[in-house]
């Protein structure tokens, strides 16, 4: 899945890419994936994309007054043409889901370098899978976005501070690290994968209750989100969407690296399965060396 630093790289690369630019073709080609009904696509074509901006997990596309914001989702992604396809988006079996076409403003046209036929540019959404969760939105206001309206603070806002983020622990107390993390309506942005990343630089186990934190883990934990966030958006920035996945993938320390070793001491890196998604921490770093048990009320084994 998608989160904060890659859509952030991605965010980038299309403000850059496409601000200034007149939509031309807005097509749907999984019905499934457009949330909002009120405003139509087609109100977008005509209109000049003002900017791109983000919000947790969200790009937002700020068409004429307009917004057009996304979500990837676990299996979505975006595939961007410096020469769009002339045929029309169809609705099928494959994982086209959306696309959209723009078109250059003739200085941008004439200076990018990467302009497609007729000064034209563009993206699709895609999803691989049979679970179709992408979600697509048009509206007059972010707000009307309920997984935009539900975001809790973005960890690396400079209005963040430290106390902010104790006053956070301190309100989720009996709520283990790992998925305080996760949950979007307290921390925008954070998935699976860098809360893994997070919580083994911080040297904390995923299971930890927030409560439970010296105020120097505290101290730690907060540093460790900011490091580890601004790091990697960073490493995302300029990239391309093409390699923004493997740049993620090849970057990670712990996440996805069963029975590798730690980076930091050596140990193997553990795992733990859940219906639906796993986690993976070092023992020696997080955990004094015990393995947690392999379901999801997990405990130290004894």
């Amino acid at each position: 899945m998608p989160e904060m630093p890659e859509v952030e790289g991605l965010r980038s690369f299309l403000a850059e890419r496409l601000t200034g630019a007149t939509v031309v073709r807005a097509e749907l080609a999984a019905f499934s994936a457009l949330k909002t009904f009120a405003t139509p696509l087609s109100a977008l074509l005509g209109l000049e994309i003002a900017g791109v901006e983000r919000r947790g997990k969200f790009v937002c596309l700020d068409v004429g007054g307009t917004w057009l914001a996304f979500h990837l989702a676990r299996a979505g992604w975006l595939r961007w043409y410096d020469n769009p396809p002339s045929a029309p988006a169809k609705p099928g079996r494959g994982p086209l889901a959306f696309r959209l076409v723009a078109e250059l403003a003739e200085q941008d046209a004439a200076g990018s370098g990467g302009a497609g036929i007729e000064g034209t540019v563009g993206f699709d959404l895609t999803e691989a899978g049979t679970q179709k969760h992408l979600a697509l939105y048009v509206v007059d206001d972010l707000a009307q976005v309920n997984g935009i309206a539900r975001l809790g603070p973005d960890p690396l806002a400079d209005e963040f501070s430290a106390e902010d983020f104790a006053a956070v622990l301190a309100a989720h107390a009996r709520t283990q690290l790992k998925g305080l993390l996760k949950d979007q309506s307290v921390f925008a942005g954070i998935g699976n994968a860098y809360s893994d990343e997070i919580l083994q630089a911080a040297r904390l186990s995923p299971f930890k209750l927030a409560g439970t934190l010296a105020e120097a883990e505290v101290a730690t934990l907060y540093a460790a989100i900011r490091s580890e966030l601004a790091d990697a958006i960073a490493r995302a920035a300029g990239l391309p969407p093409s390699e923004l996945k493997d740049g993620k993938r090849a970057s990670l320390r712990v996440h996805g690296r069963k029975g590798e070793p730690c980076p930091t001491c050596g140990t193997p890196v553990a795992e733990v399965s859940f219906a639906d998604s796993f986690l993976n921490y070092c023992p020696c770093c997080q955990t004094g060396g015990k393995l947690l048990a392999d379901r999801r009320l997990s405990k130290l084994l004894k």
